[in-house]
């Protein structure tokens, strides 16, 4: 029997030859390569969905996150509701009709049916929004994508079509579809797809409300045609049909200046007696942890995107402690990232505990969030790495002296 190539033929007896040189020379089982393949970007497809407790995520966010111990826990317990509705659902849907003659049986006298619960974080920039979904998808397994809603435009219209967003989960799962429709989808900056106003207007706000209004049946789940490789969809091009109701969206922003909406409602309603001491209570260097639906709608989200958003988290600005902690602390800390970069080229890094109060007055004072704790460490480093692959030294310590000197050429001001 003769095969076909792409410039001749080979037959059988000659592919079994080749076959068995190869597994005599010790080259692996090409079937191995797919295996590896199939696995994608940290995802082991034979390991499956891992389903933990609240406390197990709670406590596994520990190792990575510092602080917001709300804002985990409220996220713990949705992902927990979640994926536990999946399994459910999988073990009814894999008995077969009986199974799915029992479910429609339950639904039909209960009147229960759970829906999906996404999720709304809203915190100052470099409080740890993405970091905590990140963190969730790498401990359950499963699909990851992050996507900038900054980007999106209304379908027709120069940008990101909303489908788009599917298209870097399906990239994560290798296309296994199955895997893709279990993902998480983290849609960061949220905020800025906001109304631009509620004065009618001759021109349509594309990349604002009509990226609401086309991300409304996504949020809520239907099948969505998308285009597997991005980009505009055009009538010849082939559609992957991704069904989103188990997919598990977490959105998050920063909602600059929506405290002011917090504080005028909060004044508003606190009338009468005994207004004084409620008002008293209230803790106005934290505004944001009395954020409601209403406040959301004022700033200029859509009623319809704000229901399909139940899930509210407030993640609070971190304090003095707390970037000190996020330095030294979690699993992958900034300072232990530095350690191992000095550490292969054969150098021990010492650095002083003056400079770490130093690297965080300075993010404070500039307001720049955890995120911004490692631009003041790459500033201080820079000159250091620099020299490190061709010194002869074996110990590299930063004193204070050291650091203030190389802040001051990206601050502009004298560190005393």
């Amino acid at each position: 029997m003769l095969l076909q190539g792409q410039k001749g033929y080979i037959c059988t007896d000659c592919i079994y030859t080749a076959a068995d040189y190869l597994k005599q020379m010790g080259v692996p089982n090409p079937g191995a390569y797919e295996d590896e393949e199939q696995k994608g970007p940290g995802i082991d497809k034979d390991k499956g969905l891992q389903l933990l407790r609240p406390k197990e995520i709670n406590d596994f966010l520990d190792q990575y996150v510092i602080g917001q111990e709300r804002a985990k826990k409220l996220l713990s317990v949705a992902v927990y509701n979640h994926y536990k509705r999946i399994k459910y659902n999988e073990s009814h849907q894999g008995t077969g009709k009986k199974g799915s003659k029992r479910l429609r049986e339950i639904s039909d006298v209960e009147g229960v049916e759970i829906e999906k619960s996404n999720i709304l974080l809203v915190g100052p920039t470099g409080t740890g929004k993405t970091l905590l979904a990140r963190t969730i998808a790498r401990l359950l397994n499963v699909p990851f994508a992050i996507v900038d809603a900054t980007v999106l435009t209304e379908a027709g219209y120069v940008g990101e079509d909303v489908e788009n967003i599917l298209t870097r989960l399906l990239q994560d799962a290798d296309y296994d579809v199955a895997m893709a429709e279990k993902g998480i989808v983290f849609v960061d900056e949220i905020d800025k797809i906001a109304r631009k106003g509620d004065n009618p207007s001759i021109t349509r706000d594309v990349s604002g409300e009509g990226v609401q209004q086309a991300m409304l049946k996504l949020l809520e789940g239907t099948v969505v045609n998308v285009p597997p490789k991005g980009g505009r969809k055009h009538p010849e091009q082939a559609m992957v049909p991704v069904n989103t109701k188990d997919i598990l969206f977490i959105c998050g922003g920063a909602f600059e200046g929506i405290e002011k909406i917090i504080g005028q409602r909060l004044n508003t309603q606190v009338i009468g007696f005994g207004a004084q001491k409620i008002r008293d209570n209230i803790d106005t260097d934290n505004l944001l942890k009395y954020i409601a639906p209403q406040d959301l709608r004022s700033y200029g989200l859509i009623p319809e995107i704000i229901g399909r958003l139940p899930i509210i988290a407030t993640l609070v600005s971190l304090d003095r402690q707390a970037m000190l902690d996020i330095l030294t602390k979690p699993k992958n800390a900034i300072i232990k990232q530095f350690d191992k970069i000095f550490e292969l080229d054969g150098i021990k890094l010492v650095i002083d505990d003056k400079v770490l109060d130093l690297i965080v007055d300075t993010a404070i004072r500039h307001k720049l969030g955890a995120r911004g704790l490692r631009s003041i460490c790459e500033a201080i480093m820079t000159d250091a790495m620099y020299e490190a692959p061709t010194s002869s030294r074996k110990e590299f310590r930063v004193t204070l002296d050291y650091a203030k000197k190389h802040l001051t050429t990206i601050t502009g001001e004298a560190l005393s």
